[in-house]
């Protein structure tokens, strides 16, 4: 049975949260007013955390990493917990700390990669800047969220005429090919003055920044029956939103799991951070429960019961087939826009899905009325990874990767399935409520 229900409006709802998430800061702040109008409680990792049966909470790190969760209303019957986890970056480019570089009489930005991207798809683009500033203030520092929200940059190509092999292969020099432009040169044209004149202080008072250039472009919803769907960070951002709208959606489903929410920054660069999937964020917050379900004395015992019983989804988008180059996918594990979920298996682990989590997910999602499809790379082509295998070694959760069929990945403007975006909402939404338990010869017992 093919899920149509509530598509649209789950696409217009994407389309929304992209427009107001140019970075991952802005996407953690979204997540936590959606949070806020359902009842969560804001928690600080800087202080005691004082919980309650049925309660609703969400802490972030580095404004960038938010975990939301929920407590069954009987906390001593806590079976297990069931996290989904995505992540709140995708590539861009990076403003360096001196950022202003003047030449040829123009004002253009130094800037660096942040992750692996389609340059050529960032050419002569609209682009804005977005982040945060830290500033000085009369009492120490003070964090600014930024967003110019107009275009103010662009990256622009080189003319045919002056590079006549433009169309026969191109590669791009970083730190010569890809400086955007911001304007001609002037008194006025300096960035670090336009920056200050956006938040409002002195120059001089601007001790630092984490700034991007982000397309200025809005996604939208096209083809003959509005089946597709087109936006900048669809990786990852709609796993994101598609993982907080089934999370909400579930909130009187409660049973006896307890619900993680978990969104990570720096996937993009390998997780190795602070508050990226290799961070003790997500290792930290399920000790802080234990100890509450505990009376303040955390069980190991009970603990590594629950964490036997528990499940993670690791969801990161997927590569579709491409319509003009077939022969880059796989001969049958390869996915189809408009066909749903897409659970994704490699050999070396770099997905974490083992025949465990997939029969399980697919047992899950089956009694949604959900078929999911399957991903693995051609064999002798190397892909790429994702958060579920780095978490899962800070946290022992069986793990399941999965994602949404896309094509360009890592492009400036990325295209997805309206549909595959409703399926993922539901197959979120029955793993969520899903209680799973290990049988005495090896299977698991679950209900819906």
């Amino acid at each position: 049975m093919k899920n149509t229900e509530n598509k649209n409006e789950y696409a217009q709802g994407l389309i929304t949260f992209l427009n107001g998430a140019p970075t991952a800061f802005h996407a953690v702040a979204q997540l936590e007013e959606m949070l806020k109008e359902q009842g969560f409680v804001a928690l600080s990792e800087h202080d005691a955390w004082t919980l309650q049966c049925g309660g609703r909470y969400y802490v972030t790190r580095n404004q960038s990493s938010l975990l939301a969760f929920t407590l069954p209303s009987d906390t001593q019957a806590a079976f297990g917990y069931r996290v989904v986890a995505a992540h709140t970056d995708s590539p861009a480019f990076k403003l360096k700390d001196i950022c202003d570089r003047p030449a040829e009489g123009y004002c253009k930005l130094n800037v660096e990669k942040y992750g692996g991207m389609l340059c050529s798809s960032w050419m002569d683009r609209p682009l804005s800047i977005a982040g945060r500033a830290y500033v000085s203030t009369e009492h120490g520092v003070a964090m600014r969220r930024v967003d110019f929200e107009k275009p103010m940059a662009i990256i622009p190509n080189v003319a045919i005429h002056m590079d006549r092999n433009a169309n026969d292969g191109k590669s791009y020099n970083a730190q010569v090919d890809m400086l955007p432009l911001l304007g001609l040169k002037n008194e006025n044209s300096g960035f670090k003055k336009q920056l200050a004149d956006e938040i409002g202080v002195q120059e001089e008072q601007i001790l630092s920044h984490d700034l991007y250039l982000y397309v200025k472009q809005s996604g939208y919803v096209w083809g003959k029956e509005n089946e597709l769907l087109s936006a900048p960070r669809l990786d990852d951002l709609a796993c994101v939103y598609g993982a907080v709208v089934a999370f909400l959606q579930g909130l009187e489903k409660q049973g006896t799991s307890i619900r993680i929410l978990a969104a990570f920054d720096n996937e993009e660069v390998g997780s190795q951070t602070l508050q990226g999937a290799a961070s003790s964020f997500l290792e930290d917050t399920v000790e802080r429960i234990e100890y509450f379900l505990g009376n303040g004395a955390k069980s190991a015992e009970a603990m590594h019961a629950r964490l036997a019983n528990s499940l993670m989804l690791s969801a990161d988008n997927a590569h579709a087939v491409h319509p003009n180059h077939p022969e880059f996918a796989d001969a049958q594990n390869r996915p189809v826009i408009g066909n749903g979920v897409v659970l994704k298996f490699n050999a070396q682990q770099r997905y974490a899905t083992d025949a465990v989590g997939a029969a399980l997910l697919r047992a899950i999602t089956e009694r949604a009325g959900l078929k999911l499809q399957s991903y693995a790379n051609r064999s002798d082509m190397p892909g790429g990874s994702t958060l579920g295998n780095i978490a899962s070694t800070r946290i022992p959760l069986r793990t399941i990767d999965i994602g949404l069929p896309q094509l360009a990945m890592h492009s400036a403007f990325e295209t997805m399935g309206v549909s595959d975006l409703a399926d993922y909402v539901v197959a979120c939404e029955a793993f969520f409520g899903a209680r799973v338990q290990v049988t005495a010869e090896g299977g698991y017992e679950f209900e819906l």
